[in-house]
């Protein structure tokens, strides 16, 4: 038999990472960090002295090169600070002020326009080197928040149409559709861990909350019989599982099966009769992944069904237990949100956790806006006209009583004038179509800009004063 791996999602693209320059882009990842190191200054000493003992070795009576009809040693200064900004460009600089009353004497005329111009040319070149260097940080800031989403998005895209086929195939035999069951493993990520349970509080296992009651649906839409869950605490596996199907067996570190699902993060099970698994005591091994590739927990199934030993099958098994580790990944920031606003939606609730995370840590601005409009035919109108006019990044949660129909919807990344920007559309949009504005339709508007506020109370304060008897 053979041990065989399987990618984690088959037909879901996964993100670009080609290289064109090869080994080139180190050099230059070297030459001009994205980032200042801890380091720098010893560096930028260290180089100046370089640079100066090599002039001096050069021309020992001119080691600043005064004399040499152009200012060649400011490139140095100029260096340093387009690597490392305008502050230790400018430290360089001193460095060759201090030097020169060594080198020259207290007698020698003082070589103003020498050091003015080199000094002035390493503090615009820092100054945009610093300009630039924020501008990258921030751009690389929100790629990896629209990256974060790109996976999600395509992780659901190949889930729904998962559900649809499997629908057609067993829509007889299974009690609950997909949508149900993703429904189920959201709630199971932000359910917090039993407090009596001491090995979930003094292991990695306390991040897996509802792991039995992950197990048994999994074990149910993959057709398992024996089968437990082991957590990671640290970088190792721990030997207690956090949840079992079936009968217990003991874990057994050295099995070929473990050992490679461990090592290559893949779904690994028994197919063949001349594969290192062959003596395996297990039928195959799943790791539960994180959107960030963080191994959570290791999924060991000992018995299942030989025809239910097949590629789909433990493919979807490996969705199943990726989709529930992003809710776990996630679950500190919804479960805070939830605390506050229980009837908030999860995708909302996810979302505005993980863009105060990112304001917090970047300082990119995101913002939200509550519309709240009247409960009457005609307003109604208005309200589903809003809602159809969004952008691709925004959520919205839509939220309708007796008395008012609100529409709050999140808009990442976006400050004031962005705002003020949506506003103009929608009224324009409105006028266009029904030729009344917000004024005139009796809509009341209001934003919330997250700023350090945490978003379970910044949403609840939102939706009182958008609905303040609500």
């Amino acid at each position: 038999m053979k041990t065989i791996a399987i990618e984690p999602v088959l037909d879901v693209p996964q993100p670009r990472r080609s290289d064109a320059f090869g080994n080139i882009s180190r050099l230059l990842a070297f030459l001009a960090p994205a980032t200042g190191r801890s380091f720098a200054v010893l560096e930028t000493v260290g180089f100046m002295a370089v640079v100066l003992a090599f002039t001096w070795w050069l021309n020992r009576t001119d080691p600043l090169l005064l004399h040499s009809g152009f200012p060649w040693l400011w490139f140095a200064p100029l260096v340093i600070a387009l690597r490392y900004g305008t502050l230790l460009g400018v430290g360089a600089g001193a460095i060759l002020l201090g030097v020169w009353p060594i080198a020259y004497g207290p007698d020698t005329a003082w070589p103003t326009l020498y050091f003015a111009g080199g000094l002035i040319q390493t503090i615009i070149a820092g100054h945009f080197g610093d300009i630039w260097g924020t501008r990258t940080a921030r751009a690389r800031s929100i790629n990896d928040y629209l990256s974060d989403r790109l996976v999600a998005i395509t992780n659901s895209h190949y889930l729904m149409r998962l559900s649809h086929e499997r629908l057609e195939k067993d829509l007889l035999s299974k009690p609950t559709t997909l949508r149900d069951s993703i429904m189920e493993l959201r709630r199971l990520s932000v359910t917090r861990a039993a407090p009596d349970d001491a090995h979930t509080r003094s292991t990695g296992a306390a991040r897996l909350s509802g792991a039995a009651s992950l197990l048994e649906f999994v074990a149910q839409a993959c057709q398992i019989d024996v089968a437990a869950l082991y957590p990671m605490h640290g970088q190792k596996l721990d030997m207690q599982p956090v949840a079992h199907v079936g009968d217990r067996f003991e874990l057994d570190k050295k099995d070929a099966l473990v050992t490679h699902a461990l090592a290559t993060l893949r779904v690994a099970h028994l197919k063949t009769e001349d594969a290192p698994g062959a003596d395996s005591a297990y039928v195959a091994c799943a790791p539960m992944l994180s959107a960030d590739n963080e191994l959570l927990a290791l999924l060991v199934i000992k018995r299942m069904p030989f025809l239910s030993l097949n590629f789909d099958n433990l493919q979807l098994l490996l969705v199943l237990l990726g989709y529930y580790a992003d809710g776990v990944e996630h679950s500190t920031h919804v479960q805070g949100v939830l605390d506050v606003v229980p009837d908030c939606p999860y995708e909302f609730a996810l979302e505005i956790g993980r863009l105060t995370r990112l304001q917090h840590s970047t300082g990119l601005e995101s913002s939200m806006v509550a519309l709240s409009f009247q409960r009457d035919e005609i307003h109604d109108s208005l309200f589903e006209h809003v809602m159809r006019r969004r952008r691709s990044l925004d959520v919205i949660w839509p939220i309708q009583t007796h008395e008012r129909s609100m529409l709050i919807k999140l808009m990442p990344v976006t400050d004031e004038s962005g705002i003020d920007g949506y506003i103009a559309r929608i009224e324009a949009s409105l006028v266009a179509q029904f030729d009344i504005d917000l004024e005139q339709a009796g809509v009341g508007v209001h934003t919330l800009h997250l700023r350090g506020m945490a978003p379970g109370p910044a949403l609840a304060s939102l939706i009182k004063r958008a609905h303040p008897h609500g």
